[in-house]
């Protein structure tokens, strides 16, 4: 193996390669999760008119006393009139602000009167100039940059963007990703399970990190562990996807055939090893603007290492930020460090009075161990060296 690099040089080595592609629209019910391509400027007021915060009268602000009632409105069908002192207009929430109106009095501040003139009446009681209403533009005024370029999608910004009469954005395209997994011993679940094999994770694991990071899974292919069988997989993926991830094989046994059917099939090796546990054996590679990832085949060494290498390369196809949110936690318990390599521990973050804690998930840290998965909101950087890093010592964490 060549000489390891650093988590942060084998990143940068990562984002140096990905170029980003380019952008579509998209119908607004389909763009949750997007990435936006482009601002979103409003070109109306939100509200666009002076609207009632509350079911009320509508009247003309000032000392209270006996009003007449001379309409109504209410949301989508305005009071057409003028009013006037002495004159109140029973309104509903959203409803337009009548002209000559200048504040709403909540109906359960108000009588009605039963007698009063040949019409309805209502007492209202002193009521202040513009209370109770919503001013056109109070939420979003006109020609403000509502969304940003490079913000992902989500329930809040759909609904913004509904609600300036949007039916459509301009998102990033989504990067297309084939993901491969090598072993004669994979099974895939929901069929019976013969001696030797074991049922396969990464695959469908490693898609569902494909789907949270925007991309787009174009199928999970189960590899031989044979050299034709591989290159073949790889080739096919390569012409069809933006990226390519490929779980196992990437070691230097005899049936670890990934690296040389990647090189006969003209990719570029980028780096090979990282100082990381658990994911020493990462390797990364291009074919002119193609992205290829060679995982390690331990389930926890891939998700670890699909996190910290390939979905920043999918935020930054789409243009978006590619490094996930850190922040620094003290560790809760000791964890003896690793003399070469820094450990990235799966960890569930808690708030103290001293700040956030970080505490190890349930069982052991192997990198075969799925479950310490389970649960874990982040994970902590453990410095190489002798000994350990101490209850109470504060270290990196990268949110999950």
């Amino acid at each position: 193996m060549t000489e390891l690099i650093t988590i942060d040089e084998a990143r940068g080595r990562v984002l140096e390669a990905v170029t980003r592609l380019g952008d579509e629209p998209v119908p607004l019910g389909a763009a949750l999760g997007r990435v936006l391509a482009k601002d979103v400027t409003s070109a109306v007021a939100v509200p666009p008119f002076d609207s009632s915060a509350m079911d009320g009268f509508a009247v003309v602000a000032g000392p209270g006393g006996e009003l007449d009632v001379v309409g109504e409105a209410r949301a989508g069908h305005p009071y057409s009139g003028v009013v006037a002192p002495g004159t109140a207009v029973r309104i509903s929430t959203g409803a337009l602000v009548p002209d000559g109106a200048t504040a709403v009095t909540p109906v359960e501040r108000t009588t009605a009167v039963k007698e009063h003139g040949s019409g309805d009446a209502v007492s209202v009681p002193d009521t202040a100039p513009g209370a109770n209403i919503r001013r056109a533009g109070e939420d979003i005024p006109l020609n403000a940059v509502v969304l940003r370029t490079g913000a992902r999608l989500g329930p809040a910004e759909l609904g913004v963007a509904a609600s300036l009469g949007r039916a459509e954005l301009r998102c990033a395209i989504q990067p297309r990703v084939a993901i491969l997994v090598t072993g004669d011993e994979l099974t895939e679940p929901g069929t019976p399970l013969a001696t030797g094999r074991i049922y396969g994770s990464n695959g469908i694991a490693l898609a569902a990190q494909v789907e949270r990071a925007g991309g787009v899974p174009t199928g999970r292919t189960t590899v031989p562990d044979d050299r034709d069988g591989t290159r073949a997989a790889i080739a096919e993926a390569l012409e069809d996807a933006d990226v390519v991830v490929i779980s196992g094989g990437v070691s230097v046994g005899p049936h670890d055939h990934v690296k040389p059917a990647l090189r006969e099939l003209g990719v570029e090796e980028r780096f090979w090893g990282v100082r990381l546990r658990p994911g020493k054996p990462v390797w990364f590679g291009t074919r002119g603007d193609r992205l290829a990832f060679g995982l390690p085949g331990n389930p926890v060494s891939a998700m670890v290492t699909f996190h910290l290498f390939a979905r920043p390369a999918l935020a930054a196809l789409q243009g978006g930020a590619p490094d996930a949110p850190r922040s620094h936690a003290r560790l809760a318990e000791p964890i003896r460090r690793n003399p070469e390599r820094e450990q990235a521990i799966r960890v569930r973050l808690a708030q103290s009075e001293d700040g956030p804690v970080a505490r190890l998930t349930t069982g052991a840290q192997g990198s075969h161990v799925l479950t310490s998965m389970l649960g874990a909101d982040a994970l902590a950087f453990i410095a190489p060296g002798e000994g350990e890093a101490a209850p109470g010592e504060r270290v990196e964490v990268e949110l999950l």
